[in-house]
């Protein structure tokens, strides 16, 4: 971990980790990772990114479409613990993530809004090589040793 994530996770914060990860025929994979504060890997995904240059309602498009793309399959399949960037309508906390009350696919357009709305009102935010991304339509430029980290605050129990 490096020092920024280090103290934010020892100050109550929760957080996923972005690492580009490789380029592959001018698509540059990114590989997600939520984890603990302790550094255990709770969940993982990867995204596709055309172009090196995003802003970050792109990258937050990204992310919120692939997390909720993933969940509808396994969902599908009977097993449905969602854990996503932010929490959908209808559901209720779990211990393996976020459970619908009642099944349903999820839209990813509606998750994206809550998304954007969560990111301008500061219920989370990103950092870009531990520099924090400012507004929606800032550009992020990638690189093969870019970190992106998404730092979302999460409230501590009985405090």
């Amino acid at each position: 971990m490096d020092g920024t994530i280090l103290q934010l996770a020892e100050a109550g914060l929760g957080y996923w980790r972005v690492f580009v990860a490789t380029t592959k025929g001018g698509i540059m994979i990114l590989t997600i990772r939520d984890e603990t504060a302790s550094g255990s890997v709770t969940n993982e995904l990867t995204l596709d990114v055309l172009s090196e240059s995003i802003t970050v309602r792109e990258l937050i498009r990204s992310r919120v479409y692939q997390e909720v793309q993933d969940f509808n399959v396994r969902q599908r399949q009977g097993t449905a613990g969602f854990r996503g960037l932010v929490t959908p309508s209808g559901a209720e906390q779990a211990l393996n993530g976020v459970r619908l009350k009642k099944p349903r696919e999820i839209d990813w357009k509606a998750q994206f809004d809550k998304a954007c709305e969560a990111f301008e009102r500061n219920g989370f935010f990103i950092l870009v090589d531990e520099r924090q991304a400012e507004r929606l339509d800032e550009t992020i430029t990638l690189r093969h040793d870019t970190k992106v980290s998404f730092v979302k605050l999460v409230p501590l129990v009985g405090g």
